[in-house]
């Protein structure tokens, strides 16, 4: 059996699926209704602030190759090895066969609920990196009350880098993204004060630091080393920051009226579900590959491979490239 079952439809499992429909039959399964939502709830990306929108519809182009059979709204929940290859499951009892499969089933982020002590979900103008992305995208932010914010806020390394959420590793995005949403926001409203708080910035890719350095100096962006402890809302519906600044060594009490958490990437339902399932299950309910250097894209099971962020938090850029480099492997291990 030589078709090939690709599990998510983001950019990873589109990027695989045009690869290898050159030469192969593809079912593509997705769980939502539409593909690439995680590319297409942002307005635009790092760091040369191009148009989500556009980088997906020319992804999304690359679906129309009568070798790619889509599966949109189908959750695939169950995977097992058969004798001919593997057997997937979807929620509603359906099975489907192929002699390959692909994990590209990707990330989520993490769950601001679980830092109460951030006040996500209890007070009324603290919100996610995701949600001021979607308010960037619809072209109007405001506070909680409705009116344009005086001073904004973000807190780093929300669920990452983190001992109290269990999530030891740094979520690679975060950094710069809270550098781009904050040069956005002041773009769109040059009087707004934004203020960056972190425990240290990782600039790693290529212009990211001239990127950091373009917020700083010509957008007047505010970036302070330190940690915020507690979050919590005032009479005049702004939030109370109690926080420390590490440089200098003191406390610090402010009001703001967005407190932006920068919430980190964690493995997908789908990811920690289908890993687990399949005995590939690693560190965090991530997906594990044989080895991070020379067989990243193999698993520990025959027939199964994976691209993408289901195996560590990963750019776009990234995981475009990942899944390149598991349609090569794959045609080198089937042909």
């Amino acid at each position: 059996m030589s078709k090939i079952a690709i599990i998510g439809a983001g950019a990873a499992g589109i990027e695989v699926a045009a690869i290898l429909s050159q030469q192969h039959d593809i079912d593509l399964f997705e769980k939502e209704a539409t593909p690439l939502c995680n590319i297409r709830n942002k307005a635009l990306l790092f760091p040369d602030f191009t148009s989500a929108d556009e980088l997906a519809d020319r992804l999304e182009e690359k679906l129309k190759n009568p070798r790619i059979t889509t599966h949109y709204g189908t959750a695939i929940t169950g995977l097992r090895k058969v004798q001919d290859g593997w057997q997937l499951a979807d929620a509603t009892g359906g099975t489907y066969e192929a002699g390959y499969v692909v994990l590209a089933t990707g990330y989520e982020v993490f769950d601001a609920h679980k830092k109460e002590e951030l006040g996500y979900g209890i007070y009324p103008g603290i919100i996610t990196s995701l949600d001021l992305e979607k308010m960037i995208k619809a072209g109007k932010v405001t506070n909680s009350i409705g009116d344009t914010p005086k001073s904004i806020s973000f807190l780093q390394c929300v669920g990452s880098r983190d001992e109290k959420s269990g999530n030891h590793y740094c979520s690679k995005v975060c950094c710069v993204t809270a550098v781009k949403q904050a040069i956005e926001l002041r773009k769109m409203m040059p009087d707004v004060s934004v203020y960056v708080f972190y425990m240290d910035l990782r600039m790693w890719g290529q212009g990211f630091e001239e990127m950091y350095r373009t917020a700083q100096e010509q957008y007047g962006i505010n970036f302070v080393r330190g940690r915020i402890s507690e979050a919590a809302a005032t009479y005049d519906q702004r939030v109370q920051l109690k926080a420390e600044d590490t440089l200098m060594g003191v406390p610090l009490n402010m009001n703001t009226d967005l407190l932006v958490l920068m919430v980190g990437m964690c493995p997908s339902a789908g990811t920690a579900q289908l890993a687990n399932a399949a005995g590939i299950a690693g560190r965090y309910n991530f997906a594990q590959s044989v080895s991070e250097h020379l067989n990243d894209n193999l698993t520990g099971q025959e027939g199964l491979f994976l691209a993408g962020a289901c195996k560590r938090p990963m750019s776009v850029n990234d995981t475009i490239q990942d899944a390149r480099a598991a349609a090569i492997t794959i045609l080198d291990k089937i042909s």
